[in-house]
C-alpha cells in the first residue's frame, strides 16, 4: 500500500516538521512493515509553470517532426513576453495548456535546463512530458493540462510534484491498512492525535425505489448497497489532484467515474464498481455461477466460470466476478465524439458497494489467476459497515466533479448480524507479554484500536475477585477473534521494544536425549572428516527407484503415499536417503563442483503393513488417549538413517604430491566414523545389494544382543546407476540405520582411560586364502590377543607370485598396553603369539616368513 504523506495529513494533524521517515519510524514501532519512503520531486527546482500555446511552426528538413512554439508563461520569465521553445511532440495544439520548464530550473535526476540553440532556433526552456516530470513512464507525448489554469501558474504546486510516499507491506491480518483510513488511524494512535474519519458521512436511509437488487446467496454477500447517479458530463476529466493521488498510490488514471471509485477504495478501503446504467438490463443479482457459464472480464479475457464462483448478474447472465473484476458488457464508456459533433459516453451509472465473503473471493481470484486491487482487499477483510459511506462518497464526488444528479432511491440489502465480542481477563495481556500493563492501559489501548470495552472492576481488597473485560470488536478488524489477538494489540501499541528479554528456564534434569546427542556427534564427526551436510526433501517416486536399479519386489519400493503430494512425480515418502543425496551431488557436479563429499541424517518412512488408518480427531475438544493411540498406530516406522556420497578426488594433488580419488574404502571409512561416535565396531563383509556394484559393495553389521545384525551398506555405485542418474564415474555411497547403531552402542559413549604407561607395538603378517575377508582375520586376532590389546590396524595387503595363486598377505600393527604397569617384552610377545594362534585356527592363516 502506497500512502502519500500529503494525503495522510488530511486525516491527522501531524506536526509540520514530521517527515516521511519520522512517520515510518512510528508506524514500524506500531508493528507495520514500511518498506521504503520515496521522495517524489527530489532535486526538482523551478521555475516550472503552466504555459498556454500561442503559435506552432512546423519545421521541415529533419528526420522527425520538429515544432517551434510560442508559449505564454505569464510573468514567470520576468518579461511577460511569450517563450520560444523547440518541441518534438505533436499531441498538443494552439490554445492547449502545457507544463514549461524555464532556464535555470533543474528537473528530477539532476537535469539542468538552459537556453540553447537547436534545429536553427534558440529554445528558451522545454515543454515537459510525464516522464520528464517524474509523474510516470509515459514519454510518448506532452502533458496537456485542463484549460482552466492560467498561464504562469506554479506547476510544482499544481501537480503536487514534491511529496513523500510511504510504501507499506500489509500482512494478511491487517487488511484495514490497505486504505488511507486505516493507515491514518494507525498514525493517529502512534502520535496520540485525533483522527478525522473520512467514513463519517451523512448517509441517507434505504428506500423502496432504489435500483432493484436481488441477493440469492446471503452467505457470499451479506451487504449490497446500490446508488444511481445520472446526468454525468461525458467529457468530464479527472482533476489534477485526483489523478496525482492515484498516481502516487500506484494506480493509473482511466476515466472520471473509474478514477473516483478507485480513489474512494484507496481512501476508505471499500472496493466499488461502477456500471453503465444503459448497459445493465433488469435487476442486479448476486448468486453462485452455474458451471460452464461464460464471462468476458474488463481485461478482455473470456472466462469459464466455476460453480464456486460468486458472480454479479443482470437479466442476461453474469456481468461481473464478485469482488474480483467487472464484466466488459457493462463497462463505463470512454468519452468520444458523437455523430452530431457532441460528446458521447456514459452519462448514467449504478454504483455498487458490497461486502463479499473473503474465502469465496480468494478462491475465485486464484482459480482464474486474476488478482486485482479489489480482491486483495476482500481477501484480507473489508469493513462491512463502510459500504454505505463509500457509496455516498462516490456519489458526492460524481456530483462535484462530473455534474451528476443523485437519484433519490437508495438500495441497501443486509444480512442481520450482531457485533463480535470477546471476553478476556483484564490481566491477560500482562501474562502474555510478561509486562504489568495494568487494567487502565489495557482498556485505553483497546479503545484506541476501535474497540468498545466493558467490564467489572474487582472491589478493592477482595482477593481473587474476577476482573473480566467484554470487548466489542470494531467492524474493520475481522482478525480480532480471541483474547490473544487483543493482547497482541496492547503489546504492539505499548511498543515491542519495551518487552523484556528473558531466557527460558529449562526444568532441571532435562536436556538432549541420547538419540539427539548421537545425531549431533555424527554430524560433527562427518563434517570434521570433510563432508558437507546437504538435507533434501523426503519425497520420492518410482522413477528414483528405477534409476537405482531396485527390483520390483524390493521392500524399499513399498512407500507411504501422500494424499496431496507437492508433485505427482514424487507421491511417496522416502525409504532411503540416497535419492535426495545423489540428486544434490548431481546438481553440484553439474555446476562445476567435481570433488564432492556430502552427507545427510534424516528420517525414512517404512510402512508397518498393519492396515491402520488415521482418523480425523475433532477440533472442538482435546483428543482422548484412545484417539491419540489410534493415530500413533497408523503412523509408519520412522528410523533415523545417515548416508554419505563421494565423487571426484578425496585428496587433491599439489606440490605435496599426487592426489587420490574417492573409492569404496572411503565410503566404508565414513560408516566406521559414524559407528565410532556410538562406540560400536562395524563388521564389514562383501555383499551384492542395489544400487552398489556387486564386486565393490560391503555389508555393514553391528553386534546387537549377541548376534550380528545388518545395519547398512557402503561401496561404489553400479555403473548402470551412474548412467541413469547422470553421476560422475566411480561415485561411492554409504547408508546406515543410525537408530540401530545407537541400540548396538549400549548407551552413552564413555571416555577411554588414558594410560601413563608406554605402548608395545608388534607387527604381524599373515598369509590367507584370497577369499578370506580381512574382517575375519581381524576378529580372530582381537579374540586371541586378550585384554592387553589396545588397537589393531591393517596397514598392508600384498599379493604376488611369492605367495602363490589365490593367496594374499595381510599385515597388522598390534598395540599392547597395560593400565597399571609397563609391559615386558615377553608379555607383549606372548599376547602376539596368542593372537596369531587364534587366527591360524579360525582362518587357516600362515605366519608369513615362518
Amino acid at each position: 500500500m502506497r500512502a502519500p504523506l500529503s494525503w495522510l495529513r488530511e486525516y491527522v494533524d501531524l506536526p509540520a516538521s514530521e517527515t516521511g521517515r519520522d512517520v515510518a519510524a512510528r508506524l514500524i514501532a506500531a508493528g507495520l512493515e514500511v518498506e521504503t519512503v520515496e521522495r517524489t520531486g527530489a532535486g526538482l527546482k523551478g521555475p516550472l509553470v503552466v504555459g498556454r500555446v500561442l503559435a506552432v511552426e512546423e519545421l521541415s528538413g529533419f528526420k522527425k517532426p520538429i515544432r517551434y512554439c510560442q508559449v505564454d508563461v505569464g510573468g514567470a520569465n520576468g518579461t511577460g513576453e511569450p517563450q520560444n521553445l523547440i518541441c518534438g511532440a505533436t499531441n498538443f495544439a494552439v490554445g492547449d495548456n502545457v507544463v514549461v520548464v524555464l532556464p535555470g530550473a533543474v528537473l528530477p535526476g539532476g537535469f539542468e535546463i538552459s537556453a540553447r540553440k537547436t534545429y536553427g532556433h534558440v529554445s528558451e526552456g522545454m515543454i515537459c512530458s510525464e516522464r520528464e516530470l517524474g509523474l510516470g513512464e509515459d514519454h510518448g507525448g506532452i502533458l496537456v493540462l485542463p484549460p482552466e489554469h492560467e498561464a504562469g501558474t506554479d506547476a510544482i504546486e499544481l501537480l503536487e510534484l514534491v511529496d513523500e510516499v510511504l510504501d507499506i507491506a500489509v500482512t494478511p491480518d491487517r487488511g484495514y491498512c490497505l486504505s488511507l483510513r486505516g493507515l491514518a488511524r494507525e498514525t493517529a494512535t502512534a502520535y496520540g492525535l485525533p483522527l478525522r474519519d473520512p467514513a463519517l458521512l451523512d448517509v441517507p436511509p434505504p428506500t423502496a425505489d432504489g435500483y432493484p437488487v436481488r441477493v440469492a446467496d446471503p452467505l457470499g454477500c451479506d451487504r449490497f448497497t446500490a446508488r444511481t447517479v445520472s446526468g454525468l458530463r461525458p467529457g468530464a476529466r479527472s482533476p489534477i489532484w485526483l489523478q496525482r493521488r492515484l498516481q502516487k498510490a500506484g494506480m493509473r488514471p482511466v476515466s472520471l467515474p473509474v478514477d473516483i471509485t478507485n480513489y474512494v477504495m484507496l481512501e476508505l478501503g471499500q472496493p466499488l464498481h461502477a456500471y453503465d446504467r444503459s448497459r445493465v438490463q433488469g435487476t442486479i443479482g448476486v448468486r453462485r455461477a452455474e458451471s460452464g457459464e461464460k464471462l468476458i472480464t474488463l481485461d478482455g479475457v473470456k472466462r469459464t466460470l466455476d460453480a464456486g464462483d460468486l458472480v454479479i448478474t443482470d437479466d442476461r447472465g453474469p456481468i461481473g466476478l464478485a469482488g474480483v473484476m467487472g464484466g466488459a458488457d457493462t463497462e463505463i464508456a470512454d468519452a468520444a465524439a458523437g455523430p452530431d459533433g457532441g460528446t458521447a459516453g456514459t452519462t448514467d451509472v449504478v454504483i455498487e458497494a458490497a461486502h463479499f465473503d473473503p474465502v469465496s473471493v480468494a478462491r475465485s481470484a486464484r482459480r482464474h489467476k486474476l488478482s486485482s486491487e479489489a480482491s486483495r482487499r476482500f481477501e484480507r477483510g473489508v469493513d462491512p459497515q463502510a459500504a454505505a459511506a463509500a457509496a455516498q462518497r462516490t456519489v458526492d464526488l460524481l456530483k462535484l466533479l462530473a455534474g451528476g444528479t443523485a437519484d433519490p432511491g437508495v438500495t441497501e440489502i443486509t444480512t442481520p448480524s450482531g457485533p463480535r465480542t470477546v471476553r478476556m481477563a483484564a490481566d491477560h495481556p500482562d501474562r502474555v507479554a510478561g509486562v504489568a500493563y495494568g487494567r487502565e492501559t489495557v482498556v485505553r489501548r483497546l479503545q484506541q484500536v476501535g474497540c468498545d470495552v466493558y467490564g467489572n472492576t474487582a472491589p478493592s481488597g477482595t482477593p481473587g475477585a474476577p476482573d473480566e473485560l467484554t470487548v466489542t470488536v470494531p467492524s474493520w478488524r475481522p482478525d480480532l477473534t480471541d483474547p490473544n489477538d487483543l493482547a497482541e494489540e496492547v503489546a504492539r501499541l505499548e511498543g515491542y521494544e519495551n518487552l523484556p528479554a528473558t531466557l527460558p528456564r529449562p526444568l532441571p534434569g532435562r536436556g538432549l536425549t541420547e538419540r539427539q546427542r548421537l545425531h549431533r556427534r555424527v554430524g560433527r564427526a562427518l563434517a570434521g572428516a570433510g563432508y558437507v551436510e546437504a538435507p533434501s526433501y523426503p519425497f520420492v517416486g518410482a522413477a528414483a527407484f528405477d534409476a537405482l536399479g531396485l527390483e520390483a519386489g524390493d521392500p524399499r519400493r513399498h512407500t507411504v503415499q501422500l494424499v496431496n503430494p507437492l508433485s505427482d512425480e514424487e507421491p511417496g515418502l522416502r525409504t532411503t536417503l540416497l535419492p535426495g543425496l545423489l540428486a544434490s551431488l548431481r546438481r553440484n557436479d553439474g555446476r562445476g563442483s567435481h570433488d564432492l563429499a556430502l552427507f545427510e541424517t534424516g528420517l525414512v518412512f517404512l510402512p508397518t503393513g498393519n492396515g491402520a488408518v488415521a482418523g480425523r480427531p475433532p477440533v472442538t475438544r482435546r483428543p482422548t488417549r484412545e484417539e491419540l493411540d489410534a493415530l500413533d498406530a497408523a503412523l509408519p516406522e520412522q528410523p533415523r538413517h545417515v548416508a554419505a556420497v563421494l565423487a571426484g578426488s578425496r585428496e587433491r594433488a599439489g606440490w605435496w604430491g599426487a592426489g587420490r580419488s574417492a573409492t569404496w574404502a572411503d565410503a566404508v571409512e565414513a560408516a566406521r566414523t559414524v559407528a565410532a561416535e556410538a562406540g560400536v565396531r562395524l563388521t564389514v563383509e562383501s555383499a551384492a545389494y542395489a544400487p552398489w556394484h556387486p564386486g565393490r559393495c560391503a555389508a555393514l553389521h553391528v553386534l546387537l544382543d549377541g548376534a550380528q545384525v545388518l545395519a547398512g551398506h557402503a561401496g561404489e555405485l553400479h555403473p548402470r546407476v551412474l548412467k541413469a542418474l547422470g553421476l560422475p564415474e566411480r561415485t561411492c555411497a554409504m547408508e546406515l540405520d543410525l537408530d540401530l547403531v545407537e541400540r548396538a552402542g549400549g548407551g552413552p559413549v564413555r571416555a577411554p582411560h588414558v594410560s601413563t604407561f608406554p605402548v608395545a607395538t608388534q607387527d604381524v603378517a599373515l598369509v590367507v586364502d584370497a577369499a578370506v575377508p580381512a574382517a575375519a582375520v581381524e576378529s580372530a586376532l582381537r579374540a586371541g590377543a586378550g585384554e592387553l590389546l589396545e588397537s589393531l590396524r591393517l596397514f598392508d595387503v600384498f599379493t604376488g607370485e611369492q605367495l602363490g595363486a589365490g593367496r594374499k598377505s595381510l599385515a597388522y600393527a598390534l598395540r599392547f598396553r597395560a593400565p597399571d604397569r609397563t609391559l615386558k617384552a615377553e608379555e607383549a610377545s606372548a599376547a602376539r603369539d596368542a593372537a596369531v594362534a587364534e587366527a591360524v585356527e579360525r582362518t587357516g592363516a600362515v605366519l608369513r616368513g615362518a
